[in-house]
């Protein structure tokens, strides 16, 4: 039943996943959670699912606890998926012109774990798609294993608790429990916005190196 629910609907819409999960609620969003934790598709709503489930918490009958409880458990067991995957397979499963698999997509996240290190596993979980490939460039990097246990140990527990938090402080606020929808349609711009503006970026590149060479080349004559 979940899953023919699930199949039908938008992956992207958090409220009619939630709704559609029934019962099962949690369970619909420790899988959403953890495939988009590390399993390497990162392009579900993992961040406005725990926002939107902790507002709706009342009518969905949870408790804020176990929202944050099994995301935070979900988020962290994709992490560990995801640094096995890069420390046994590392770069061999992508491509340049892969869909999902995208090689610029894991090098993005190689940057970003370069930069900031083993607190890359917290600062990442924030950032959506980055927050999908952070663990599998660890992995790659070989980052020790105990380290990376801690650090991913404290983001999923910032990241999931965090959200959760931000829910039920939302959820307190008469016009925002009244005008759910409207909402939901900001946060899905909100987590999807990074995505946009780092592909903008990446497009801009390539023209920008360009401009150069194309203004050079009516003095090379001389």
């Amino acid at each position: 039943m979940i899953a023919t629910s699930a199949l039908s609907l938008n992956p992207l819409d958090p409220d009619t996943l939630l709704q559609a999960f029934g019962p099962w609620v949690l369970l619909g969003i420790a899988v959403i959670v953890f495939i988009e934790s590390g399993v390497l598709f990162p392009f579900l709503p993992g961040d406005s699912l725990i926002v939107t489930a902790a507002i709706l918490a009342p009518s969905l009958g949870l408790s804020p606890w176990a929202i944050a409880g099994i995301a935070t458990f979900a988020a962290i067991a994709g992490d560990q998926v995801g640094y096995t995957i890069g420390r046994h397979l590392g770069r061999r499963l992508f491509k340049p012109d892969a869909r999902v698999l995208r090689t610029s997509r894991l090098e993005e996240a190689e940057r970003f774990f370069d930069h900031y290190g083993a607190p890359a596993l917290v600062l990442g979980r924030f950032v959506p798609v980055v927050r999908t490939y952070v663990p599998l460039a660890a992995g790659t990097a070989a980052l020790h294993y105990p380290r990376f246990l801690r650090w991913n140990a404290l983001g999923g527990v910032a990241w999931a608790a965090g959200l959760t938090l931000v829910g039920v402080l939302l959820g307190g606020i008469p016009f925002i429990a009244n005008n759910i929808d409207t909402l939901m349609i900001v946060i899905v711009i909100v987590s999807i916005l990074p995505i946009a503006i780092g592909a903008l970026h990446r497009r801009r590149k390539p023209s920008e190196s360009s401009a150069p060479a194309s203004g050079a080349s009516p003095r090379d004559p001389e």
